[in-house]
């Protein structure tokens, strides 16, 4: 995630201005006019005792979700006297290391690879969070989501934003035209993509270009057809190198993967052949869904944001998603996305308190209720969350028996993640076969 991450923000933030615009012109600046000894600070006691303190944060949210987030705290700093500098950057992921490294760190860092977690942590340069943060975490967040924020056994970033990429978009209202349902099998799936076919479409549509980032919704494809087919533990060994990147299973994967993507009766519709996929940007790809030239587009929640103005996000609107169903039915409801962990490298009282407030339900509702946002923080409740796919993203994140794991590749080692693996899948859909592709990956793991 670390270059992709930027693209994706930049059209959240493209999709939001409106909302924020208004937002920002409720506001005028980012104090919430509370006063300090209002009834409203009450729920802020926790967090006081630092009046003329300073925090700054530095993450890779940008521009109008900037504003939304920096509204989301305002009743904080108005409450606790603490001031909350932020600085969103496009070049968060290239400048980070280098004000770390350079002795300037940032007190707080929003960063949404755990694999630089850990970079940060083995160097001795971040900060264990206080008592207080990780028990705040431990109550809002799963075991799972800690363990992202966790390395060597020592608590470093408090779980924070997070988006689910588990989801089909399709047309509701093209499915009822057509008398398609939402399969819920991948046998289902296959069949539905068929029927499409008998129809006389090529029922998917795919993208994978995304500039510096080229490559990565393909390894979302692979991610998620991993935790269909095998159990989880077998998902973590390939993250961690626990089994070479070469291995049977993960082959498996691809071959699957590549009975949607590398069929040319199934993509690329009204792109052109398979090899289009490599050129054709992760942001248009899905949207010939509107015009009725696509049926079927897996990707992230936050996909959501791309429609054109107009289009009705809904179960029973223009387009929607459903659950990308599983492989096999006996290894559950398996979930795959990603999110920012709130990590510091200062451990000031006033840098402790605002991480513990950023891992409270009391500041993920905050968030919430300005749109736009998913997390999986326990506390979130729905009626603060007004999008449709947000909604249903809690939901999934919420749910006790789903098993969630994160973005593989934003887990392997930046040389591999965000490296060969994505230039691997670039050549994959241009044709290279799946065994060649899987052996130059595992010859550039790090030794």
């Amino acid at each position: 995630m670390a270059v992709f991450t930027r693209p994706r923000q930049a059209l959240v933030i493209a999709s939001v201005l409106g909302i924020a615009l208004s937002a920002a012109a409720c506001s005028g600046d980012d104090s919430s006019g509370t006063n300090a000894d209002s009834p409203e600070c009450a729920a802020y006691e926790p967090y006081k005792g630092h009046d003329g303190t300073e925090v700054t944060v530095y993450a890779s949210i940008r521009d109008a979700e900037a504003d939304l987030l920096e509204q989301s705290w305002a009743e904080f700093q108005d409450c606790t006297g603490i001031e909350i500098n932020y600085e969103g950057s496009g070049e968060f992921e290239a400048q980070l290391p280098v004000r770390v490294d350079g002795g300037n760190p940032p007190d707080i860092a929003l960063i949404p690879q755990p694999g630089l977690i850990k970079r940060f942590a083995d160097a001795g340069k971040l900060k264990p969070t206080s008592a207080d943060t990780k028990a705040m975490a431990e109550k809002n967040y799963p075991a799972e989501w800690l363990k992202y924020g966790t390395v060597n056994g020592q608590f470093y970033g408090a779980p924070f934003g997070s988006n689910v990429k588990s989801f089909v978009w399709y047309s509701p209202k093209t499915f009822q035209e057509k008398g398609y349902t939402v399969p819920t099998t991948w046998q289902e799936l296959i069949a539905l993509s068929d029927k499409v076919v008998a129809d006389g479409q090529k029922p998917w549509c795919v993208g994978i270009e995304s500039g510096e980032g080229t490559g990565w919704p393909a390894t979302d494809w692979i991610e998620d057809i991993m935790l269909r087919e095998n159990a989880p533990e077998v998902y973590d060994q390939w993250v961690d190198h626990g089994i070479p990147f070469s291995d049977p299973r993960i082959a498996a994967a691809f071959e699957r993967a590549g009975s949607i993507l590398k069929n040319p009766a199934y993509v690329n519709a009204g792109y052109g052949d398979v090899k289009s996929i490599s050129t054709t940007s992760f942001q248009e790809a899905g949207l010939p869904i509107v015009d009725g030239k696509c049926t079927l587009h897996r990707q992230a929640s936050f996909y959501a944001n791309q429609w054109p103005q107009g289009t009705r996000v809904a179960e029973d609107g223009d387009v929607f998603a459903f659950y990308f169903p599983p492989v096999d039915p006996s290894r559950g409801k398996p979930v795959l996305g990603g999110g920012e962990f709130a990590a510091a490298f200062a451990d000031r009282p006033e840098v402790q308190a605002f991480q513990t407030y950023l891992a409270s339900s009391e500041h993920a509702n905050a968030r919430a209720k300005l749109g736009n946002w998913v997390s999986a923080n326990k506390g979130v409740d729905l009626n603060n969350v007004a999008n449709p796919i947000d909604k249903l993203s809690v939901q999934i994140l919420q749910d006790t028996n789903a098993v969630f794991r994160f973005d593989g590749s934003d887990l392997m080692p930046a040389a591999v993640g965000a490296g060969t693996f994505w230039k691997g899948m670039i050549d994959w859909i241009n044709g290279k076969d799946t065994a060649s592709t899987l052996t130059f990956v595992e010859q550039s793991w790090p030794q």
